[in-house]
């Protein structure tokens, strides 16, 4: 029989109530309090904290608190990313961003759906759907990145943007729904 969290990860309907997930979504709950509550000061303890919470996580993360994850472990992150205060990643797939990333205020990475059906909707049971963020990416404050999305290397995405699809590579994309508005030409 195949795991809840094994459905949950492989973007599976599953049951967020299960004692196991349920389980490790209080632990990430507890160890994201920790480091959102650490003190800047102490940096190698803060350091140690957000490596506990986010085990998948590369070189030089910094992450302005306070910070919001679902599970952490979903988490895959490159060396050199940047997270400004009060970001959120609902990671119930997988949610990897490459490396030199800058992450605005108030950004929120949602992998996490529902059905759209009520009766399937009703039951409980939700499902995800991976969110892959390529290198070299600034992703303005306020700005939602939906159930799925990819996003291409060298990408802009303008502040309070709602990415409901996949953007391509080195574009300056921007609104609700987020659209191209242009190709960025390096200097």
């Amino acid at each position: 029989m195949i795991s809840e969290k094994t459905k949950m990860i492989s973007g599976k309907l599953y049951d967020p109530l299960d004692p196991v997930l349920v389980e490790e979504r209080r632990l990430a709950r507890i160890r994201a309090k920790a480091f959102n509550d650490s003190l800047e000061l102490n940096t190698e303890s803060r350091l140690r904290l957000l490596q506990e919470l986010l085990p998948n996580a590369g070189r030089n993360l910094w992450i302005e608190p306070p910070f919001y994850c679902d599970y952490g472990s979903n988490i895959y992150i490159g060396d050199d990313v940047y997270f400004n205060f009060n970001c959120v990643v609902l990671d119930v797939c997988t949610v990897c961003i490459g490396s030199r990333v800058k992450i605005g205020p108030s950004v929120q990475l949602y992998a996490a759906t529902h059905p759209l059906g009520y009766r399937e909707r009703s039951s409980g049971r939700e499902f995800g759907k991976p969110i892959e963020i390529g290198d070299d990416i600034w992703i303005g404050g306020g700005a939602i990145i939906c159930p799925g999305v990819r996003i291409g290397a060298r990408t802009v995405i303008g502040a309070g943007s709602v990415v409901t699809k996949d953007i391509p590579a080195g574009v300056f994309a921007a609104g609700n729904p987020c659209s191209v508005i242009r190709t960025i030409v390096d200097q």
